[in-house]
């Protein structure tokens, strides 16, 4: 049987656990609607807004989802650090869509 230990700092496990499993949550359902732009894209040189839109949804979900959850577990980074970096991704990804919708040519 398969043992899991949770530590955390000031928060309840259950509550923890849950947290973290509404961000793998999160980060699938991204990753699998970037696969679905992608797949757009690859019909033909005409759709090259729906890769785009992946790379914006992309930075605007997966990987501050990663960050928030990877750098206090990798690194020693503070939360301004942290918060920095979520938020500059974030608005890359917000960045990246409203290109694409305006000036990119969404076909």
């Amino acid at each position: 049987m398969l043992q899991v230990q949770l530590d955390t700092t000031g928060a309840n496990p259950s509550i923890a656990l849950g947290v973290l499993i509404l961000s793998v949550v999160s980060v699938v359902l991204s990753l699998t609607i970037a696969v679905v732009l992608i797949r757009g894209y690859r019909r033909g040189p005409a759709h090259r807004g729906m890769l785009w839109l992946a790379v914006g949804l992309i930075f605007l979900i997966t990987v501050p989802e990663v960050l928030r959850v990877g750098l206090p577990t990798a690194t020693n980074i503070g939360n301004v650090g942290r918060s920095v970096l979520v938020s500059g991704c974030e608005l890359l990804g917000l960045g990246t869509i409203l290109w694409t919708v305006y000036r990119g040519g969404m076909q």
